[in-house]
């Protein structure tokens, strides 16, 4: 088996697994899909193995192939990991922090990206509003740097974390209701109006589903979505309400002629943090951003956004 694999192939077939398509993977790494065939084919060479499943089209990878993945995912963090250092001695971060974050933590995350920013002028951030769930896959495949996520049993396991503030919720409905002038909703006053709530596949919906079944109460959402920003669409000019995170005040605030008012707490507020992988050496672009995070009180920042309303 040969030992000279190339950095260049690993970086084809790790295109190959995100797309799952040769063309795509091609136009990803900016080659022609005969060069990125080849690669890999020259890959499976070096290797002595089978990686892809071929028939007319990609048909995945064998078992041996997705062994090799997976090392390739190591392989490939591990040299942007020795860049990032290099570029940290010589005083300046260029790398791309990637942060997921669960989508009712987004309208939260430009404190910590502009803090990061500040420090790091050179750097730059991408972001992606993924579910708890993903972000716990793509952490332990090294796609993304860093999550802001939920601090509960389903936190990614082989993972250290900071905690930024926990989640507090109000009802954002018109400002005519006769709800808004209560000074706490219940949870089955809320139940009786036309909801846009997030997915069932977000953490965040499955929380308002448990406090809502704590008072047996079982409700029928008007709209569904899988981001907040889409919530918000659909309260504009409608009658409708959310029941809205307060992280989501301080970028979001409130719709025109709209209020919001504090819901009834069911038991301790979910804690929401940067999630980061606890390995060693650490991830230079990773400490980065833990170390904003530690810098911030994220939380006070949000309690104050709520109260000005």
């Amino acid at each position: 088996m040969a030992s000279d694999v190339l950095l260049q192939h690993l970086d084809y077939l790790l295109a190959l697994a995100a797309e799952r398509h040769f063309g795509r993977a091609a136009a990803r790494c900016h080659v022609s899909q005969p060069t990125l065939s080849v690669a890999i084919r020259r890959l499976e060479r070096d290797l002595g193995i089978v990686i892809v499943q071929r028939g007319r089209r990609f048909e995945g990878f064998t078992e041996e192939g997705k062994r090799v993945v997976a090392w390739a995912q190591r392989i490939i963090a591990e040299r942007d990991e020795m860049l990032a250092d290099l570029e940290r001695m010589h005083g300046r971060l260029t790398a791309t922090a990637r942060l997921g974050a669960i989508p009712t933590a987004v309208p939260a995350s430009p404190f910590i990206t502009a803090e990061f920013l500040r420090r790091n002028p050179a750097a730059s951030v991408r972001i992606e509003a993924l579910s708890s769930r993903e972000i716990a896959r793509r952490l332990a495949d090294f796609e993304i740097d860093a999550g802001l996520t939920y601090l509960d049993d389903e936190a990614p396991p082989g993972t250290r974390s900071v905690q930024m503030y926990r989640e507090q919720y109000v009802l954002v409905a018109p400002a005519d209701h006769r709800l808004m002038a209560e000074p706490e909703v219940t949870w089955v006053d809320a139940a009786d109006l036309e909801l846009c709530v997030l997915t069932t596949t977000m953490r965040n919906r499955r929380i308002l589903d448990a406090n809502m079944a704590a008072e047996g109460i079982r409700y029928r959402p008007a709209v569904e979505a899988d981001s907040v920003d889409a919530l918000y669409a659909h309260l504009t000019h409608s009658g409708r309400a959310t029941i809205a995170s307060t992280a989501w005040l301080p970028q979001l605030g409130v719709p025109p002629d709209f209020a919001a008012r504090p819901m009834v707490k069911h038991g301790p507020s979910p804690a929401i943090g940067l999630v980061v992988l606890d390995r060693a050496p650490a991830s230079i672009v990773a400490a980065a951003l833990v170390a904003v995070a530690e810098g911030i009180d994220l939380g006070a920042r949000i309690d104050a956004a709520a109260r000005s309303l």
